[in-house]
């Protein structure tokens, strides 16, 4: 089963950026609006929502993750919920942003579906200057991903908590995390804390004892295990840390991100929707390890609001796969948090 996973996420990284979205009939886009993967123009594109899959949360209901990407590399865009930011049947509210910053943007949303959803669709609509862009969210098959564990890496995503003791919240946001109340422009302090387990492999996982490989010597067979499966040459011990092979200093990560040494764990707090942008002090935290893969780490930064309203922040978890999880579709966490400000 392991490698026919592997192959359907892959299979759906590749679909998904061959269909990101359809644009409504009647409109006349520029060549780049209809491509997501031409080149960014300043203003005047089009936001495209963007399937990342679906597949079981931790109480086993199927959520189909959803991001977007805006395309206006100067234009921050705000499309409050009604005809022109819309989830239908069923909404037009799901969770979905108001607030869209320029680029790509993973996860933003995890959207339950009852149990006998099947084959049926929601489409979500977007109206951003002038272009008419939908995409349908529905339970495709080449599109199913495992959330919480990376079948090919053994990586999992990280644990945000709100509170010290609070609940462990990871993968796709599901509804509403914490409610905060705040006075405009008197800074709101956020906390969470964060961890983090390394990347590990198996490739006997799942295997009863009494199959998995012995060594020659008939010992535990530690290394044979390690090297079963594994193609060419020696292999690690099972369970090794993928990150203690990691060279020091600056580099790029697998999502793309320049700097170091690489932090462990990023956390970032994101505007998701409100009537006035917001201001936080540090938008985005690094954390390191130092070798203790227990580590909680203590994130704190405050954010600043110009205007009363309701607001919904998203806090994202990265760890060293970066946006996205690189491409693997896993493993990243996001947690939306709403601020009354009055």
């Amino acid at each position: 089963m392991r490698a026919y996973r592997l192959a359907v996420a892959g299979m759906a990284t590749v679909i998904a950026v061959g269909s990101w979205a359809t644009v409504g009939i009647g409109q006349q886009p520029s060549i780049s609006s209809q491509l997501p993967g031409a080149p960014l123009s300043a203003r005047g594109e089009a936001v495209y929502p963007a399937v990342e899959g679906w597949g079981p949360h931790k109480d086993g209901q199927n959520v189909i993750m959803v991001g977007y990407y805006n395309r206006n590399r100067d234009q921050v865009i705000d499309i409050p919920i009604g005809p022109n930011n819309r989830i239908e049947p069923g909404g037009p509210d799901m969770l979905q942003p108001t607030h869209f910053e320029p680029g790509r943007h993973y996860g933003v949303i995890g959207i339950p579906v009852p149990k006998d959803f099947g084959n049926k669709k929601l489409t979500w609509t977007l109206v951003v200057n002038g272009q008419t862009v939908n995409v349908q969210l529905s339970q495709n098959p080449p599109y199913w991903v495992d959330f919480f564990k990376n079948p090919s890496t053994g990586n999992t995503p990280p644990v945000i908590r709100l509170s010290q003791n609070g609940p462990e919240l990871s993968g796709p946001p599901i509804g509403i995390a914490a409610n905060y109340t705040a006075t405009v422009n008197q800074p709101l302090e956020l906390k969470a804390w964060v961890s983090d387990k390394p990347e590990t492999y198996d490739p006997e996982e799942g295997l009863p004892e009494s199959a998995r490989t012995r060594a020659r010597s008939g010992g535990d067979g530690a290394a044979a295990r390690a090297g079963a499966g594994r193609g060419r040459g020696a292999a690690p011990a099972p369970n090794f840390d993928l990150s203690s092979a990691a060279p020091n200093g600056p580099q790029r990560n697998r999502g793309g991100e320049i700097g170091g040494p690489r932090p462990d764990i990023t956390l970032q707090w994101k505007q998701h929707r409100g009537p006035a942008p917001i201001k936080v002090a540090d938008a985005t935290i690094r954390m390191n390890n130092n070798g203790n893969v227990n580590m909680i780490h203590e994130a704190k930064t405050t954010v600043t609001f110009s205007a009363p309203g309701e607001y919904m922040l998203r806090a994202q978890a990265n760890d060293e796969t970066g946006d996205g999880g690189g491409g693997d579709l896993c493993c990243w966490s996001d947690a939306l948090v709403k601020v009354t400000v009055k």
